[in-house]
């Protein structure tokens, strides 16, 4: 199962700490921060930075699963949350096994584009929208449905569809396609 989860984990690399004050998150806006002890590079694709974060090899290998890979690397543009390692391994044992097999490539898909979002939302984006709707941003993922951003405390967080929460721990990883935020929890539809 570590084996899996390790290889689940790479494609969304990502982040995204969305920072309640403005300066913080321009901050984040000037240079890439490093993911999974990997340097990330806006010229490159989400996929191509992805595949180089060790703490995103269990997404990765999930969006192989799916057959996302061609997706994430056309033009989008794509904002991904981003799910570590450490967010496959709280789903309960067996559920990473059980996602990539070929069966249960549908559910796997719906999971994996839960977490993606058309369009380039960076964290100063994503701040305005929750200021303008009472400090809540809803964000309508590509699989249908939406996921909600909200701070507390100088720290984003996004709500799932089933009230789950995750906190966006690594801000504005910007991408030739897009932008990646890491978040430490599965978000579910």
């Amino acid at each position: 199962m570590t084996t899996i989860l390790t290889k689940l984990s790479l494609t969304f690399a990502g982040a995204l700490i969305l920072a309640s004050g403005a300066p913080a998150m321009a901050k984040d806006m000037g240079k890439n921060p490093m993911v999974g002890g990997a340097a990330m590079y806006p010229t490159k694709d989400i996929i191509d930075n992805a595949v180089n974060s060790r703490d995103h090899s269990t997404l990765v290998a999930a969006v192989k699963a799916a057959g996302l890979v061609d997706t994430l690397k056309g033009a989008g543009p794509f904002t991904v949350f981003a799910p570590t390692n450490a967010a496959f391994a709280k789903l309960p044992a067996g559920t990473v096994d059980t996602l990539v097999k070929p069966e249960n490539k549908a559910m796997l898909t719906k999971i994996l584009t839960y977490h993606v979002v058309a369009g380039r939302m960076t964290a100063n984006d994503i701040a305005a929208k929750a200021k303008m709707n009472g400090g809540k941003a809803v964000l309508t993922t590509v699989q249908g449905e939406s996921l909600t951003a909200w701070e507390k405390d100088g720290a984003w967080y996004l709500t799932d569809a089933k009230g789950g929460m995750s906190k966006i721990s690594i801000a504005n990883v910007m991408q030739s396609n897009g932008v990646i935020h890491v978040v430490d929890t599965v978000l579910m539809p």
